[in-house]
């Protein structure tokens, strides 16, 4: 049932008023609270509790059993839960005076004249949040305590009885990323709210259908739309004889002026209305538009948008060249600016426009790209794991000051009533040094946030760097707002290195063109984030040239990259050498993350050359040549990782699934059992990555997560796999604790196991007949003799090959 838009004033104003002042106990107002909001917004009240657990899919009271260490077990009540979408915890504060009190202190502090403003104000809140924060970490218990078919819910609430409604959510299904939802500015549903219908709705659908809100699903079909377009603009620019690289960067430039247009750093609708006059006045559209990117490059007049603009800078509009167009392909670009890009996702929007830009890959368009969930997977132990591991020890210390404080607070009144006025004095000030230390305990670790290097050093068109950057932005979220919880103030986000940023996101590549939608799908995501958690606009310039993605090859350099030097072979022919061919240097960071490219061992020679394939494997001489290409990746990182003075904290890549086998796994084993060695915080051995089209196999691929030391690691084996040929894929992991071996399995490591001497000549395998090579054809075993020579018959003696279903011979 849908909340309805037309819901009586009366009703809605009858349960504010009704529950807003309210102050009884938690337990016993949560049921009936919950119930009324289920009526006021639509939807079914939660079911009566079943004696089997298994069957409370959607009520109070639904038991769990949290597990520890020692495989022992301990109970535990979620207070409201509804399968496959959401774990409510509920709290009630109550008015000073009552047991459980809010404290209210406001800005400044005058412990003898007690503040008295209302609960939830700002300045108040810093008791209050705690309160809430410890109830999110409860109900993430509890979602974590879930039975694992029941699977991560997409939402945790966070419900101040009478007050307020906090939402967090992680669409990954992986329950590690729970964040404010949509962000820190509207996270927060207040009891006034509802009278908004917006927010009635959205949480109707909350209940009813929670996943119509993974930003995935909408973003791609618009990011798909506008991916078509581009592509019948790029044909005919290239069948005019236009260079496919020019085409791309002019068809980026067009892509970021509808952004900005959307985002209001162009004025509201002016491109749109440009591009649509155009349409039938063919001859201005090169000429105005190229004044237009002037103007956004170095800011000033531009007649587009009948006024002056913002100054980009950059280097997206150094180079203002424009292509003519044909009123069709200029109608092309209207139909595509005419597309909502607040809700283009750039975690799929590089992958989707490399196809609409890249001649061969045009055909494949309508292919299935990496879904956001698969790069989340590994984004999220490579990079967040740490990282909120880290916010939740600093969240912890300032806590313990925040208690001190408010212990000096009371020492100080109590003081103050007994006329004691020095010692209140002290305590004030003991007080204020406590909160000025939780403050800068968060501070430091923002500062730490804001400086905190990524790298992918096979970036591609930037999706990895882009998920790890928006993932940060909303831890950076709830920093901000502990920092302003304590009276910090907003305002230093977009000054040098106060805000988690696209210059601490660097990326290598080898294509041109990936390398420009890289910087394109980063710089969107981030102006995207502070247009949903910010108002008013960036200071100029809104781009900068942070050189983040380099355009190199990422395993291999020589003096003259990229061109090969060309030398006289002794038959006379010219042939290609690589001088002083060494390996390349990364840029220093703090965690590498990526999905280097799928070559297998026996085919790099084929696929990369015979002469570059010679010198990688001279530069390389510490990994098997048989291993696959990805493992120059895998090797380099874990070099990095456990060096002496190295900066990196972990790395994790995508990697065929071959890596458990044997030529690939020795470059794993070696560094397991080095001097300094690494080990496997997370592994999954066997994943689907693409869905096979019909030009295309589908790749099966490992996921590997690894830190310097000795630790246990997390294994992930895939149970069930379903809708891999659609957007949304789902893949159920099991998961399984302990020493990951270099195998990728838990347990005994086999692949160190020996032969016994004791066994050496007690038995024969016997003949083995492997391959085709002692197949013949019944033509080939007449020309043998067969049938001519006496007794030839007992030597080639018919079989049916399993592979071909034909009848042949087996010499």
């Amino acid at each position: 049932m849908a909340a309805s838009a037309g819901l009586a004033d009366t009703a809605i104003e009858t349960f504010i008023g009704r529950w807003s002042a309210s102050s009884g106990a938690e337990r016993a107002n949560f049921h009936l609270f919950a119930s009324e909001l289920c009526d006021l917004i639509g939807v079914e009240r939660p079911k009566p509790s079943q004696e089997t657990t298994n069957v409370n899919d959607y009520t109070f009271e639904r038991s769990v059993a949290f597990k520890a260490s020692d495989g022992s077990t301990s109970p535990g009540r979620i207070d409201l839960y509804k399968r496959g979408a959401f774990v409510m915890e509920a709290k009630q504060s109550r008015e000073k005076g009552r047991p459980k009190a809010i404290e209210v202190k406001g800005q400044t502090l005058d412990l003898f004249i007690p503040d008295q403003e209302p609960r939830g104000q700002r300045s108040a809140m810093r008791a209050w949040d705690q309160l809430m924060t410890s109830a999110r970490r409860q109900a993430e218990d509890y979602a974590r305590a879930l039975p694992v078919d029941h699977g991560w819910p997409p939402f945790i609430l966070v419900c101040d009885v009478g007050h307020c409604l906090e939402v967090f959510a992680d669409f990954s299904g992986q329950g590690k990323n729970y964040s404010q939802y949509p962000d820190r500015r509207g996270f927060r549903i207040y009891l006034e709210d509802l009278r908004q219908t917006a927010v009635r709705e959205f949480l109707a659908r909350l209940w009813t259908d929670p996943l119509a809100f993974d930003p995935a699903r909408h973003a791609a079909r618009v990011t798909r739309r506008i991916a078509e377009r581009l592509a019948n603009v790029s044909k005919g620019l290239e069948q005019r004889g236009h260079n496919a690289e020019d085409v791309a960067l002019f068809l980026m430039r067009c892509l970021f002026t509808m952004f900005a247009e959307d985002v209001k750093l162009l004025p509201e609708g002016c491109f749109k209305t440009w591009l649509a006059s155009s349409v039938e006045n063919e001859a201005k559209f090169k000429h105005e538009l190229a004044q237009l990117w002037q103007a956004m490059d170095k800011g000033g007049y531009a007649t587009i948008a009948a006024g002056n603009v913002k100054r980009f800078n950059g280097h997206f509009f150094r180079s203002a060249s424009v292509m003519d167009l044909e009123s069709k392909e200029i109608g092309e670009l209207l139909a595509a600016a005419k597309h909502n890009w607040r809700e283009v996702d750039p975690a799929i929007f590089g992958t989707l426009l490399e196809q609409a830009l890249n001649p061969r890959e045009r055909a494949r368009l309508g292919a299935h790209y990496t879904p956001r969930a698969y790069v989340e997977r590994l984004v999220g132990v490579t990079v967040m794991e740490p990282l909120r591991q880290e916010w939740a020890q600093v969240q912890a210390t300032a806590e313990r000051h925040h208690i001190e404080a408010e212990t000096s607070e009371k020492e100080a009144r109590d003081a103050g009533g007994k006329g004691d006025r020095k010692t209140a004095l002290d305590k004030a000030s003991d007080a204020k040094s406590s909160r000025a230390a939780a403050l800068a305990t968060i501070r430091a670790f923002h500062r730490k946030l804001c400086m905190t290097r990524v790298l992918d050093p096979a970036c591609g068109t930037g999706n990895f760097l882009y998920v790890a950057l928006e993932m940060m932005k909303r831890l950076e979220g709830e920093v901000l707002e502990a920092m302003i919880e304590l009276g910090d103030q907003e305002g230093l986000d977009w000054l040098a290195d106060q805000s988690v940023d696209p210059r601490r996101f660097l990326g290598l590549e080898l294509n041109p063109r990936a390398k420009e939608i890289a910087e394109l799908v980063i710089w969107l995501g981030h102006l995207q984030w502070h247009y949903r958690t910010k108002s008013g606009d960036p200071p100029e310039p809104i781009l900068n040239d942070f050189g983040n993605i380099t355009l190199i090859d990422a395993v291999l350099t020589w003096d003259g990259w990229p061109t090969p030097k060309m030398v006289a072979a002794p038959d006379g022919t010219r042939i290609e050498t690589y001088p002083n061919a060494r390996k390349t240097p990364w840029p220093e960071a703090e965690f590498i993350v990526g999905n280097p490219p799928f070559i297998g061992g026996k085919d790099i020679r084929a696929e990369l050359g015979d002469t570059y394939t010679e010198a990688l494997w001279a530069v390389h001489q510490d990994i098997n040549d048989s291993a696959d290409f990805v493992m120059y990746w895998w090797e380099r990182a874990a070099s990095i990782l456990t060096t002496k003075t190295t900066a990196l904290q972990r790395f994790g890549f995508v990697t065929t699934n071959s890596i458990t086998q044997v030529f690939s796994r020795r470059v794993v084993a070696r560094h397991m059992t080095a001097k300094r060695p690494l080990s496997l915080l997370m592994a999954i051995p066997d994943h689907p990555w693409t869905k096979a089209t019909r030009d295309h196999a589908a790749v099966r691929i490992a996921m590997t997560v690894a830190a310097a030391g000795q630790h246990e690691g997390v294994l992930r084996e895939v149970t069930r796999e379903t809708g891999l040929e659609t957007d949304e894929p789902r893949v159920d992991l099991s998961v399984r604790a302990g020493r990951i071996n270099s195998d990728l399995t838990l347990g005994p490591d086999v692949t160190a196991s020996k032969s016994l001497r004791s066994n050496d000549g007690l038995c024969s395998p016997g003949m083995k007949l492997h391959g085709s090579g002692f197949i013949v054809t019944p033509a080939e075993a007449a020309k043998l003799g067969l049938g001519r020579r006496a007794g030839l018959e007992q030597h080639i003696r018919p079989i049916e090959t399993a592979a071909t279903s034909r009848t042949g011979r087996e010499v």
